[in-house]
């Protein structure tokens, strides 16, 4: 079939998703309602003793190769609901392969191979129309696929036109109307393309030369409309799925969860570690009798949400909960690795000089600027991080030189300029103390947001030595809590049953948390 074994794929950078993840922080305050809190405490010590909110723990059972295939497409759809539920961006197109790929160079050799037939056919004495016909078929198919159902009156017109037991009977008289069938299709999806679509109709219209370049140019225009479908289907459905996201997104993985017993191990390991973290640090006193005090479940569940921030991928998967949120969590990772190091330096920077430097927002802006455009990418593998600082240094010296001279003020001396060089590009060292004191001051910033029930109001209360990034964390810090609010709403009862399995009983956590929280919804945008 040409050009139909193109899949749409999905378009979303990460901008897009940095935006839109802004946009949901300002939904977190109706997903998370008081008694679905008030849920949440008690399910942390309540011993579940009614029939509603037991959990059922399944027995350990070996899985059939249909239950794995049937959570492999739950968990696909439930990653595709989550990204239309957050993602306002979110949308489908043609896939476009590399141009140096080898699945590209088989696709275009098939293609040109089937079309190389057609044209073959068609130019025989009489002509074959085999290859025509079967287009024909599928074009029949594709135009009544994109009819709404009351659209009888259009759809009874197809079926005639595109009769195919008429069209083959033409064919073995020699007497089909190719050219005609070709204007009446491309009328037809005029009438049906979305107005983006009608310059590709124009140019359709007016490519009357060769038959087959017009049947390739068709079949190219008709995969723009089904992706332009299935992008109108997808905003029809979003208001529906942000109603009843939370309630959605639970069942679904509480039914991948029933498949899959083990389909949590990675967030029980989550949970644990940082409770034995916690557990750890805890310093024996007088008043608890020489005994580590056992933290609260909600200290515990909170600062895993911080370990979410710094999570290292080479250690250890991401936990399952977390998984329909990986890009927008790399995202937000990405950007703070640049923001504190921004930040590090413009603390090296103005500590170093003092005086001569301060007050004035215009250099500030300027060195922050200057300093992000040349540590852009750090996250990258093959990004080298000392270069980059010697080249940050050597940018900053450069600019300081002439904010000084322009105001009367010596230039920095070269032992001035060497300090300041090598004091930069120490940040790369981890128990650097700039790095380390900035690194303290972002984890109390992103703490106190996790905790605070309304965390809208302290986005810009950013620790001192973080307020020359401060527009940049308190962005960050609405992406990130906009994240963890919703997934506190999603997954609340499976992190509810774990923290109380792991913290008041030895049992295992089981498999089906409680489900009696209340029906959160997001509105529409």
């Amino acid at each position: 079939m040409p050009l139909n074994d193109e899949r749409p794929a999905s378009t979303s950078s990460g901008e897009d998703q940095g935006s839109d993840v802004e946009s949901a922080s300002e939904r977190c305050d109706s997903m998370t309602s008081t008694s679905d809190l008030d849920c949440s405490r008690e399910s942390f010590t309540s011993d579940c003793s009614s029939k509603h909110c037991t959990p059922s723990s399944s027995p350990p059972k070996t899985l059939t190769l249909d239950e794995v295939m049937e959570s492999a497409r739950d968990l696909s759809n439930l990653s595709l609901a989550h990204e239309i539920i957050v993602n306002r961006n979110f949308h489908l197109e043609p896939q476009s392969l590399p141009q140096d790929s080898i699945w590209k160079l088989v696709r275009d050799n098939v293609h040109k191979a089937f079309w190389d037939i057609l044209q073959s056919e068609l130019n025989d004495d009489p002509p074959e129309y085999g290859q025509a016909i079967r287009l024909l078929e599928e074009i029949k198919e594709i135009l009544l696929s994109f009819l709404n159902p009351g659209a009888n009156r259009l759809r009874t017109q197809i079926m005639e036109v595109l009769d195919m037991d008429l069209i083959r009977q033409q064919a073995d008289n020699d007497i089909v109307d190719i050219q005609g069938l070709a204007s009446y299709i491309i009328t037809t999806m005029g009438k049906l393309c979305a107005p983006v679509r009608d310059e590709e109709i124009k140019k359709l219209r007016e490519n009357t030369d060769n038959m087959v370049t017009l049947f390739r140019e068709i079949f190219r225009v008709l995969d723009l409309m089904k992706a332009d479908m299935v992008n109108l289907t997808i905003n029809s459905l979003r208001p529906v799925l942000q109603s009843h996201s939370v309630e959605y997104e639970r069942e679904t993985f509480q039914n991948i969860l029933d498949k899959t017993p083990s389909a949590l191990d990675n967030t029980t390991l989550w949970i644990k570690s940082t409770l034995e973290e916690l557990q750890s640090a805890t310093i024996p006193t007088e008043q608890t009798k020489g005994q580590r005090v056992t933290p609260g479940p909600f200290h515990v569940l909170n600062t895993a949400f911080l370990g979410i921030l710094t999570w290292d991928y080479d250690k250890s998967p991401l936990p399952e909960t977390w998984m329909t949120d990986e890009t927008r969590v790399r995202e937000v990772q990405w950007q703070l690795q640049k923001c504190q190091a921004v930040n590090e330096v413009l603390l090296i920077v103005y500590s170093t000089i003092g005086g001569p430097i301060q007050g004035l927002p215009s250099l500030s802006d300027r060195l922050k600027r200057m300093t992000s455009v040349l540590l852009d990418g750090m996250h990258s593998p093959n990004f080298n991080l000392e270069e980059a600082l010697e080249g940050v240094s050597a940018q900053i010296c450069c600019e300081l030189n002439k904010s000084l001279t322009e105001r009367s003020y010596p230039a920095l001396s070269p032992a001035l300029q060497a300090t300041l060089r090598g004091q930069i590009c120490s940040i790369v060292q981890k128990d650097n103390p700039i790095r380390t004191l900035v690194e303290d001051r972002v984890q109390q910033y992103f703490m106190a947001l996790i905790c605070d029930p309304k965390p809208q109001v302290k986005l810009e209360q950013v620790p001192a030595g973080l307020t020359a990034v401060k527009p940049e964390m308190a962005l960050l810090g609405a992406k990130f809590i906009s994240l963890v609010n919703y997934n506190r709403s999603v997954y609340g009862p499976f992190y509810a049953d774990i923290i109380r399995k792991l913290m008041f009983s030895s049992s295992p956590p089981a498999t089906n948390p409680s489900q009696d929280s209340t029906q959160e919804s997001v509105p529409s945008n």
